[in-house]
């Protein structure tokens, strides 16, 4: 997806946004018997064989990488509900489906970790990569509107974190120059903003993740 990792297009890298999305819960199915796991995030277990229970993402992706389980796809993820999803996604072009909020993350986790688990894993990633291709279709189309909205502002439901990561610097710049050209008293003074906006961490450094 373009923007994913560029610093200069998203608020985000990608590699961040995926990082938050580890902290989601998934469903696994344990292949062996461990006490439970007491950390600062909470505790998780016991773990018995072939008995389900939730973990966070990234405790799913340590034990599966040590063939400690296997990891169930959430219901979303099945043939039958993604195609429903496309579908409804290509009807309507002004309404976003209901999606997790870090679908296209958790999904690229999953491919990436898990995908002998994923039933119809190739039907299942064409499914998600048409469903990201069409809600961004939408957005761009919606763009094209703005001009005559004299709005400050722009309101758009259920939209993913990657998708509010990549689309946000891009909107706020295209309003700008709506703006600019057509009303240049509803342009926002960067000086008034820059004034109201914490300033501690713009000269922090970000430091590259590491893999839990």
């Amino acid at each position: 997806m373009a923007g994913q990792s560029d610093p200069n297009v998203s608020i985000f890298s990608g590699e961040e946004v995926e990082f938050m999305a580890e902290d989601e819960m998934v469903e696994i199915v344990p292949n062996m018997r461990m006490e439970p796991l007491n950390m600062l995030c909470g505790d998780f277990g016991p773990f018995y064989p072939q008995m389900a229970t939730q973990v966070p993402m990234w405790l799913a992706i340590a034990l599966k990488k040590r063939g400690k389980c296997t990891i169930r796809p959430p219901e979303w993820m099945s043939v039958e509900n993604l195609t429903q999803i496309l579908e409804a996604e290509r009807e309507s072009q002004a309404a976003f489906q209901v999606l997790p909020f870090h679908y296209v993350e958790i999904s690229s986790l999953l491919f990436d970790y898990a995908s002998g688990d994923i039933p119809d894993l190739y039907m299942v990633r064409s499914l998600i990569n048409d469903i990201r291709d069409a809600r961004f279709l939408k957005v761009e189309s919606s763009l094209e509107s703005f001009e005559d909205a004299r709005s400050s502002a722009v309101k758009v439901k259920n939209l993913s974190a990657m998708e509010v990561n990549v689309v946000r610097p891009f909107v706020g710049r295209a309003l700008q120059a709506f703006y600019k050209h057509g009303s240049p008293d509803l342009v926002p003074n960067p000086e008034a903003m820059s004034a109201r906006r914490p300033q501690a961490t713009d000269n922090i450094q970000r430091r590259p993740l590491r893999r839990r």
